[in-house]
């Protein structure tokens, strides 16, 4: 561990998304899927279906760049756009046949690379962590707010 990183532990948290990120993506790519995709679609899994708007909001991102992933989920065969049945002019985003049935595989290889990463950690340790983490989410959180 670096100096910067005794003193910083974001740092170090930042290197560990980075490295986990890239052993997921090699995993779901097999399913057609990708890290960054999974806020959309594990929410609608979730809700069967969500405007373009609660996407972003709920992945956290401005909206081209959701407008951006979801033309290439659609492309992908991912996602579809249906009609809003309270506004025939708006359009909903649901998961296709497809990516319904690849959810459960790509779940299963995530649940193992986490199981992997989390190897030698008590039951104590990941409850410690969680506690933490849940901790530094929240004031990352409040500051976004403000």
């Amino acid at each position: 561990m670096t100096d910067a990183e005794k003193f910083n532990p974001l740092r170090l948290l930042g290197r560990v998304t980075r490295g986990f990120t890239r052993i997921a993506d090699d995993g779901l790519r097999e399913f057609g899927f990708a890290v960054g995709q999974l806020p959309v679609l594990v929410s609608l899994k979730q809700q069967k279906a969500l405007s373009q708007a609660e996407l972003a909001r709920i992945a956290q991102v401005e909206q081209p760049s959701m407008a951006q992933l979801l033309a290439r989920m659609e492309r992908d065969g991912l996602v579809e756009r249906v009609p809003d049945p309270d506004d025939k002019r708006s359009r909903l985003i649901s998961l296709t046949p497809l990516a319904t049935r690849r959810l459960p595989k790509a779940k299963a290889v995530m649940d193992a690379h986490a199981q992997q990463v989390l190897e030698g950690f008590s039951a104590e340790d990941v409850a410690q962590l969680m506690a933490l983490l849940t901790r530094l989410n929240a004031n990352v959180e409040r500051m976004g707010a403000s």
